[in-house]
């Protein structure tokens, strides 16, 4: 009994060092709100502004499941993932480009504005490629970092553009994953700030796959900042 207790209250301290809550969004380009969920240290003070973005299969609330929420406000971060327009709870708010194309940059420019997110740590895979990557090439003074893991669309820039984005970058993808994943890798190699992590066994959402592995690698990084 003695034993259980001691987990429990270790729990509850654990769980004491996060805040966690919900709410919307509204920006311009966007019919209806904007979901997300938001998480940072029971202080309120954050050392760094962290938005997460998803893939056309998942949302926010994957983001909740695998713990990356909250080891990132245990972290000393604030961090926001929202549901893209279409997807998760933001289905009422239409998609800003057909799927593959790129979206306008000013769409998260607006959401980090909104949010009071800057300058902001991106971390973007598979299908949110086609909004992070012209925030990347457009906006570069607003972010502080970018993580893509293997996202879309990094076949529409060329090796000078990538070439002229300073931000530090870390380059994350499973090895498992020989579609996007060696595309993204071979065109996100030219950024003139990168580093690359492979995570081994793991497929195209190697964050799922193996989140001890993704939470380690990211937040070492983000260390490094």
């Amino acid at each position: 009994m003695i034993e259980g207790k001691e987990i429990n209250l270790a729990a509850l301290l654990m769980m004491s060092a996060v805040k966690m809550s919900e709410g919307s969004v509204q920006v311009d380009s966007c019919r209806a709100p904007l979901f997300y969920r938001q998480s940072e240290p029971a202080t309120g003070e954050a050392r760094m502004s962290v938005l997460l973005l998803h893939g056309i299969r998942f949302s926010s609330e994957n983001w909740l499941n695998i713990g990356t929420l909250e080891t990132l406000a245990k972290a000393g971060c604030r961090a926001v993932a929202i549901d893209l327009p279409g997807l998760g709870q933001s289905k009422s708010a239409e998609a800003l480009a057909p799927l593959g194309e790129l979206a306008p940059a000013s769409f998260l420019k607006e959401v980090c504005e909104q949010l009071s997110l800057g300058p902001v740590v991106v971390i973007s895979p598979s299908l949110s490629g086609m909004y992070s990557l012209p925030f990347l090439l457009q906006h570069q003074a607003l972010i502080r970092a970018y993580v893509p893991v293997a996202p879309i669309c990094t076949d529409k820039f060329t090796a000078e553009q990538y070439q002229s984005v300073k931000v530090p970058s870390l380059i994350v993808y499973g090895d498992q994953d020989a579609q996007l994943g060696e595309v993204s890798l071979r065109n996100l190699s030219n950024l003139a700030n990168h580093s690359v992590v492979v995570m081994k066994g793991a497929g195209h959402p190697c964050y799922l796959d193996d989140p001890d592995t993704w939470h380690k690698v990211l937040t070492d990084f983000l260390n490094t900042l």
